[in-house]
């Protein structure tokens, strides 16, 4: 949208989430969300499986494809979290959530008309909330 436009986003327009695991958690995350919430187009999964680090960020860079995402890891350290860092950093419209859990997930599918910022702040916070010891 231009600066200053008021029109509505479209779905065109609506955010992306790519999530990046370590092995097939990034997959089995996303087929579990879409059985959830019956949206199919909104998450790309990434793994590091048998790839070294620039793979592993080409495997990024081309989930996100130059448009507006977020992109959610498994874990706030290790091979994952870097390449991710080292590729989306500099991007405006792109923001970084680890921690990635299956609420979060299903929140932002249905949640992805906010920016960047607004959509990752809202990652974080759901998927804190969903953290739970049951008495």
């Amino acid at each position: 949208m231009a600066c200053g436009s008021t029109s509505k986003k479209t779905m065109s327009d609506a955010l992306h989430g790519v999530v990046v695991c370590h092995g097939d958690l990034a997959a089995a995350l996303v087929s579990a969300v879409e059985r959830i919430s019956g949206v199919s187009d909104a998450l790309t999964p990434v793994s590091n499986t048998d790839c070294d680090r620039l793979r592993l960020e080409d495997r990024i860079t081309g989930a996100v494809a130059d448009r507006p995402a977020i992109v959610f890891v498994d874990l706030p350290m290790g091979s994952c979290l870097m390449a991710a860092v080292r590729r989306v950093r500099s991007l405006p419209d792109v923001r970084l959530v680890t921690g990635v859990n299956l609420a979060m997930l299903v929140d932002f599918v249905f949640h992805r008309e906010a920016s960047p910022a607004e959509a990752a702040d809202r990652a974080a916070s759901t998927g804190t909330t969903a953290i739970r010891t049951p008495s």
